[in-house]
């Protein structure tokens, strides 16, 4: 399985999660949403949503 911390995403995941940082008021919510996003992204099997659309390759 792929890293998917935010240390291992593009430069641009942690500018784009900048976007959504006022709806969070703890920096614990803040590291917590990238992490989530970041195994969203990522290249697990186990996500479901039909394996996240068979991981979405060409979409």
């Amino acid at each position: 399985m792929k890293e998917t911390t935010p240390a291992a995403m593009p430069p641009c995941f942690e500018k784009w999660c900048q976007r959504f940082d006022e709806a969070f008021t703890h920096k614990a919510q803040k590291r917590g949403f990238r992490h989530y996003l970041g195994g969203l992204l990522g290249e697990s099997e186990r996500k479901n949503l039909s394996q996240m659309a068979f991981n979405a390759v060409g979409v």
